[in-house]
C-alpha cells in the first residue's frame, strides 16, 4: 500500500511540473520528462536524414520547387505570428528542411524542429498550391504546437498509469483481463479523442498560417473534400479514430475560414492565392 501511495504521487509531481504552454492555443501542455526539444529534435533530424538516405529524393522539378516555396511561406508565417504574440526565438532551434519524396503514398508530415517531407502522391489531391499549402500548414502545425511531445507524455502516463495499478490491485489472477481492459479503455477514452484534438488543433492552426502566408484558407475545406473522394468513405467510426471524421473536419474548416482571412488581415495580407 505504501509503494502503491509513492507510485501515485511520483507520478502526480511529475504531472504538475512538467507542463508547457502551447503557444497557440494559450493551454498548458504535458511535457514529461525526456520529451524536451533539447532531446527529440536531434533525434528527429537523425531520423530525417536516415529517411532520406533511403527513399528517392526529387529536385530540379516545379513540384520540388512548389514544395520548398510554400514550406518557406509556411515557416515565415509561424515566425511572423509568433514574434507578433510574444514568442520571439520560439523558432531558434528549428532546422527547416522541405523535400519531395518519390512515393505514391498519400502522405506527408513534418518532424519535431521543422524537417518536411511530402510524398509525390499527395500532390494531385493537393491539386494546387493553396491545396499544398493546407497540407504542409496543418503538418508544419504539429510540429509548432508539439504535439509529438505531447504524445510521448501521454503514452508515460499511460504506461505509469498502468504500473500503478497493477500494484495497487495484486491480484495476480485477473491481472491479464485488466490490463486487457485498461488498454482498450485508455485507448478508446483517452488517447484517441487525445489524438483527434490534435488534429483538430493542427487544421485551425494550419488554415491561420495559410492565410498569414497568402494562401485562400477556403481552400483547406475543399482540400478535405477531395481527401473524402479520395478515400471512398472507407474510415472508422470516429470514435475509434486517431482523426476527426472527414465530415467533420469540413465543416470545422469552412467555419474557421474566416477567422483565418481575419487574422491574415493584422499581417497586412488581404488578397490571397
Amino acid at each position: 500500500m505504501r509503494l502503491q501511495k509513492i507510485i501515485f504521487a511520483f507520478a502526480f509531481i511529475v504531472i504538475i511540473i512538467s507542463c508547457s504552454t502551447n503557444p497557440f492555443t494559450g493551454k498548458q501542455t504535458m511535457a514529461l520528462p525526456g520529451t524536451e526539444n533539447s532531446a527529440l529534435f536531434p533525434a528527429s533530424f537523425q531520423q530525417y536524414d536516415q529517411f532520406l538516405s533511403e527513399n528517392k529524393v526529387i529536385t530540379g522539378t516545379s513540384d520540388a520547387a512548389m514544395v520548398t516555396r510554400v514550406g518557406q511561406k509556411i515557416a515565415v508565417a509561424a515566425e511572423r505570428w509568433l514574434n507578433a504574440n510574444g514568442y520571439v526565438g520560439y523558432l531558434k532551434d528549428y532546422k527547416w528542411e522541405y523535400k519531395l519524396v518519390d512515393d505514391k503514398t498519400v502522405n506527408a508530415w513534418c518532424m519535431p524542429g521543422g524537417k518536411i517531407v511530402v510524398y509525390t502522391g499527395i500532390l494531385p489531391i493537393a491539386k494546387n498550391e493553396a491545396g499544398l499549402a493546407a497540407i504542409m500548414g496543418h503538418e508544419v502545425s504539429h510540429a509548432l504546437a508539439n504535439h509529438g511531445q505531447q504524445r510521448m507524455s501521454a503514452g508515460m502516463l499511460q504506461q505509469i498509469g498502468a504500473v500503478g495499478l497493477n500494484v495497487a490491485l495484486q491480484d495476480n489472477k485477473n491481472i491479464g483481463l485488466f490490463n486487457q481492459a485498461y488498454g482498450i479503455g485508455t485507448q478508446v477514452g483517452g488517447m484517441l479523442p487525445f489524438s483527434r484534438s490534435h488534429e483538430t488543433e493542427a487544421d485551425k492552426i494550419g488554415q491561420y498560417l495559410m492565410a498569414i502566408a497568402g494562401y485562400n484558407p477556403d481552400e483547406a475545406a475543399e482540400l478535405w473534400k477531395r481527401m473524402s473522394a479520395q478515400s471512398g468513405g472507407q474510415a472508422p467510426p470516429e470514435i475509434l479514430s486517431t482523426h476527426p471524421s472527414n465530415d467533420t473536419r469540413i465543416a470545422n474548416l469552412k467555419a474557421l475560414a474566416p477567422k483565418a482571412k481575419e487574422e491574415a488581415k493584422k499581417f497586412g495580407v488581404t488578397t490571397f492565392k
